[in-house]
């Protein structure tokens, strides 16, 4: 397979239909592993999505924004099944649930990819409901195994949500376990541990996978970075913010474009990285990618903050 992807994002598409009230609707595409997917081909990494949509009109719109933002195509399958929908009611604080019992992202067939795609693969990023939803969820966790034991490095971001039982544990524990990033939120940690405060739910998590360097987000609160016995913290830049949506994918693809393509950057630089591509989406409404330029710029202002 010539021109083989750098990065993969495994898992979800979906479609937002986000009540706008007096019975008014808007569609807009977007899924957490989709999000991250899209921000690392704006960012500039050769990067593919794995995964099946719908052959109507939610997955032309998925199929032609990702064509738009550059992805490789090649692995992301069209089946004639029902969309994968996430019915936001309420935006905040957010409420929200999802349709599609037998929709299209269940039936993505992993045995279909085409040969050697995966031979200059780097980085596989898994996680999101993708994760919750059998029988996707087992090909998917089949797969990060079988990318780890090639060198791949895995990356995985939980992206708690209320579909997320007490059936998820194995999972959340295999995942981790693969891991060599874990991109995590304080929401989440409150949502994989219920009744564990935030600090002990992270050392439960960080045991999990204690060699692993994990990204943790703490919204308006800035985020911390930790690799071993090392931690960096920061505060994301202020910006003029027009919406929210996205920002933590984001930040776990500015997080992987650093890492990928910045590899002996110390460790504050890599969490600035992170921090920049959050906050650059937060400067355009819905889950829009970060550009290369606002995150350039917001990354070079949290270096020069943290040299003064």
């Amino acid at each position: 397979m010539l021109d083989a992807p750098l990065m993969l994002c495994a898992g979800e598409a979906l479609t937002d239909l986000i009540d706008q009230g007096e019975e008014c609707w808007v569609s807009r595409v977007g899924g957490s592993v989709w999000n991250v997917a899209r921000a690392l081909a704006t960012l500039g990494e050769p990067t593919a999505f794995a995964g099946a949509v719908s052959r109507d009109r939610f997955g032309d719109a998925l199929w032609h924004a990702s064509e738009a933002a550059g992805l490789d195509m090649r692995l992301m399958q069209r089946l004639r099944r029902s969309p994968l929908l996430a019915i936001v009611e309420k935006r905040e604080p957010p409420s929200y649930f999802f349709v599609g019992d037998d929709s299209a992202d269940l039936h993505f067939d992993v045995d279909a990819m085409p040969g050697g795609w995966s031979r200059a693969l780097r980085w596989a990023h898994f996680g999101g409901i993708s994760l919750a939803r059998q029988p996707l969820a087992g090909r998917l966790v089949a797969l990060a195994e079988c990318l780890k034991a090639q060198g791949v490095a895995i990356s995985y971001d939980p992206n708690f949500r209320n579909l997320m039982d007490a059936s998820y544990t194995p999972t959340l524990h295999r995942m981790a376990a693969l891991a060599d990033l874990i991109k995590v939120s304080d929401d989440d940690l409150r949502g994989l541990f219920p009744g564990t405060d935030v600090d002990q739910a992270l050392r439960q998590l960080r045991a999990m996978s204690p060699d692993a360097m994990l990204l943790l987000t703490r919204a308006g609160e800035g985020a911390s970075l930790f690799r071993g016995d090392e931690r960096c913290d920061a505060q994301a830049p202020r910006v003029a913010v027009v919406d929210t949506v996205g920002a933590g994918d984001a930040s776990a693809a500015g997080l992987l474009h650093s890492l990928n393509s910045h590899a002996g950057r110390p460790l504050q630089a890599h969490l600035h990285a992170a921090l920049a591509a959050g906050s650059a989406a937060c400067l355009q409404a819905g889950a829009t990618p970060p550009s290369r330029e606002a995150m350039n710029q917001l990354f070079d202002l949290l270096q020069a903050q943290a040299a003064s």
